[in-house]
């Protein structure tokens, strides 16, 4: 049967430096000869021998939000230009992922968000993730319609 705890001694006492030359520590205690790390109440924090410290080879991270949902933004002048400049055709259905293979927005956006600034003449069927409300309120006027993904 094998015991838990057979270790002979297990609280070790506290090694008492600069007692004696016969104590093995003794003299300067440890600390080698002179030098600023050899006096007392000196703590070189982050200090790397001249080498660039380590807060200071990785990248500032701040206040940006590293898992940051980006959301694309479209004025609804901007979808009139689109249509204007023939870019996009009114039959089809206005979603982030023909905008993103027309690059007409960043591929890294995650949703798609419909802004009311500006005029929109064309009818027009778009689907979102988002939209403000007199982004609707004008696409409605017109006849178009605006689908919100849940």
């Amino acid at each position: 049967m094998i015991k838990l705890n057979n270790r002979n001694k297990i609280n070790k006492s506290k090694l008492r430096v600069g007692r004696g030359i016969g104590s093995g520590k003794g003299k300067t205690s440890g600390r080698g000869v002179k030098g600023q790390k050899s006096r007392s109440g000196v703590a070189i924090k982050s200090f790397e021998g001249g080498q660039m410290p380590l807060y200071r080879r990785l990248p500032k991270r701040g206040f940006n939000p590293i898992n940051k949902k980006t959301i694309a933004i479209l004025n609804l002048d901007k979808i009139q230009s689109y249509i204007d400049k023939k870019n996009i055709k009114t039959s089809d259905i206005l979603n982030s992922s023909l905008l993103k293979k027309l690059k007409l927005i960043d591929q890294n956006s995650i949703k798609l968000k419909i802004l009311g600034s500006g005029a929109i003449k064309d009818k027009i069927n778009i689907e979102a993730d988002l939209a403000s409300k007199s982004a609707v309120e004008k696409l409605e006027k017109i006849g178009g319609s605006i689908q919100l993904k849940k």
